[in-house]
């Protein structure tokens, strides 16, 4: 009589779920379903904000191989400049010095632009968070590394600052004649581009790699 019963039951609740599923009610809940509902949304920003907690913030190894990139671009397109400049000025016979310079400082925070972008992009693909940040340390890199080549330049001469002979980032100038007020402004513009190309670039890096999580992961 017990096992009728037991039997009866169980074809009751078979029945029971399968008029919920014909009937359009899910028992599965919607934070377990697959699609892109909000539920694989918040899933895909919590497994992103573990990540970051745990692999976050600035990576200095990064942003060294972020101004190496900085350095070798800016080496490249410098000589690309220079190259181009003397074939134009080659056909010109009488050039404007004043021209000349507004065009070759143009053309130098341009370089500088799109040199340290790549390297804040390099450094924000690397780390993959925080793209601002290691932009930033990019740029700071930069600072460090002038700072010690225009000590050892004043202290031991020109030949010894390898950041003319690069012109990977504005000369610091630092003592006597060179420390004018047109050099200090000039140094300073260089360097803010050079910043901002550094921040747009970190942040370019980061957001591949949210691309692919949200490609991962759903929307």
């Amino acid at each position: 009589m017990s096992t009728s019963a037991s039997a009866a039951g169980d074809h009751g609740r078979k029945g029971s779920d399968q008029g919920q599923r014909q009937g359009g009610t899910d028992p599965v809940p919607d934070n377990r379903r697959g699609g892109t509902g909000m539920g694989d949304d918040t899933s895909r920003r919590q497994v992103v904000e573990r990540e970051k907690a745990s692999f976050g913030g600035v990576k200095i190894g990064s942003a060294f191989f972020g101004w190496l990139t900085a350095i070798g671009t800016t080496v490249l397109l410098s000589a690309l400049a220079t190259a181009l400049g003397a074939a134009v000025l080659l056909n010109d016979d009488s050039p404007d010095a004043t021209a000349i310079t507004i065009t070759g400082t143009i053309i130098l925070l341009v370089i500088l632009f799109i040199a340290y972008y790549c390297g804040g992009y390099v450094a924000g693909r690397m780390a993959r968070f925080n793209g601002m940040k290691q932009g930033i340390a990019v740029w700071v890199w930069a600072v460090v590394i002038a700072i010690v080549a225009a000590i050892l330049a004043a202290i031991a001469g020109d030949q010894f600052n390898i950041l003319v002979e690069l012109n990977g980032f504005p000369q610091i100038p630092m003592f006597g004649d060179n420390a004018t007020a047109s050099t200090i402004i000039a140094a300073l513009v260089a360097a803010a581009v050079a910043l901002i190309g550094a921040i747009l670039g970190g942040l370019g890096g980061m957001r591949f790699h949210r691309r692919v999580d949200k490609a991962g992961l759903g929307d």
